[in-house]
C-alpha cells in the first residue's frame, strides 16, 4: 500500500513543484530589471511609453465614462452643503436687517429710560416705569392712554405720570396689571402751573387735541400779571403730591393775549411731551412702594 501511494503521489508532486533553478533565474531576472530601471536612461522606458500610449487613451476614456457615476454622490453632498450655507447666510442676513431696522427704536427706548432716571433724580421721587399699550377710543372725547402697570406695581389713582420730556398726566383708575392715564391735553384736565421766571401761578387747561397741534391754555390767578413769552411752565404741585407733584416741566409759553371778556391775561403753552408718540412713562410713587417690577429710586438707582 505504501509503495502504491508513493508511485501515485511522487510523479504528480514532482510535476507541480517548479524547479529550484527556475526560481533562482526568475529572481535574478527581476533584480536585473529593477537595476536597469533605476538608471537615469532606463532601457525599460521605451517599453513603458509604448504601453502607456496603448493603454493611456483607454484609461482616459474609461475614467471619463465612469466619472459622471462616481460624481453623483459627491454632487449631492456638495448640493446639500451649499443649500445649508445658503440657509445660514439668509438667516444671518435677516438678523442683520432686523437689527438695523430696530436700531433707532432701541436707541430711543434707551434715551427714554435714561430720561426717566434723570427725572427721578430731579424730582426726588421714585418712579415705576411702564409702557403705553393702548390709546383711548377715538369715538370718545377724552384723551387717555393705558399703561402696563397696575396695583400690583404699586400704582393707584391720582398719581403723577411723567416721561423723559415732562408731565404726561395723572392716573384715573387701575386694575391689577394696567392703569388708565388722563393726559393733560384732555379738555377736562386742569393742572396747577407756575411760570418759572415770575413764579406766578395759574391753571392749565387742555384743548383735547393730540400731536403737534396739542396746546394748553394758561390762566394766571393774578389778573394783572403778564407772563413772558418763552417762559417755562412747571407744575404748581398739589397737597400731598397728588394728583400732581411740584416742579414737573409742562411746556413753554408761545403766545400771550388778553381776554376782553374777563380782562385777564392768558397764555398758550406748547407742551414738552409729544402725546402722539408716547412709549415709556414713569408713575411717581412714594419711596419704598412695593412693586412687582424694578423701581427707579430718587438717586437714579434701581430697586
Amino acid at each position: 500500500m505504501s509503495r502504491r501511494e508513493r508511485r501515485w503521489r511522487g510523479p504528480l508532486h514532482d510535476q507541480q513543484r517548479p524547479s529550484r533553478g527556475l526560481l533562482v533565474a526568475l529572481v535574478l531576472a527581476c533584480l536585473t530589471v529593477m537595476s536597469l530601471d533605476s538608471l537615469s536612461a532606463s532601457p525599460i522606458d521605451p517599453a513603458r511609453r509604448a504601453v502607456g500610449e496603448v493603454f493611456g487613451p483607454a484609461e482616459v476614456a474609461s475614467a471619463g465614462a465612469v466619472r459622471p457615476f462616481t460624481a453623483v454622490p459627491r454632487w449631492f453632498r456638495s448640493r446639500d452643503s451649499m443649500q445649508q450655507d445658503l440657509l445660514d447666510l439668509q438667516a444671518e442676513n435677516s438678523d442683520l436687517r432686523s437689527k438695523v431696522a430696530t436700531q433707532d427704536y432701541d436707541r430711543n427706548r434707551l434715551e427714554e429710560y435714561d430720561g426717566l432716571t434723570a427725572a427721578a433724580k430731579s424730582l426726588g421721587y421714585s418712579l415705576v416705569p411702564a409702557r403705553v399699550v393702548g390709546l383711548g377710543p377715538s369715538q370718545s372725547f377724552s384723551r387717555t392712554v393705558t399703561i402696563d402697570a397696575g396695583s400690583d406695581a404699586g400704582v393707584h389713582p391720582d398719581l403723577t405720570v411723567v416721561n423723559n420730556d415732562g408731565l404726561v398726566g395723572r392716573v384715573l383708575r387701575v386694575t391689577r396689571s394696567t392703569a388708565t392715564v388722563l393726559l393733560i391735553v384732555d379738555a377736562d384736565s386742569v393742572v396747577g402751573g407756575r411760570v418759572g421766571r415770575s413764579m406766578e401761578v395759574g391753571f392749565l387747561h387742555g384743548r383735547g387735541v393730540l400731536g403737534h397741534d396739542g396746546r394748553l391754555d394758561l390762566e394766571l390767578v393774578d389778573d394783572t400779571a403778564v407772563p413772558a413769552k418763552h417762559d417755562t411752565v412747571v407744575t404748581w404741585g398739589s397737597e400731598g403730591g397728588g394728583p400732581y407733584v411740584a416742579g414737573v416741566p409742562v411746556g413753554r409759553i408761545t403766545t400771550v393775549y388778553s381776554s376782553l371778556r374777563e380782562t385777564a391775561q392768558r397764555a398758550v403753552i406748547d407742551p414738552y411731551v409729544d402725546f402722539g408718540a408716547l412709549d415709556l412713562v414713569g408713575v411717581v410713587v412714594p419711596t419704598g412702594t412695593s412693586s412687582d417690577r424694578s423701581v427707579i429710586e430718587p438717586d437714579g438707582g434701581l430697586r
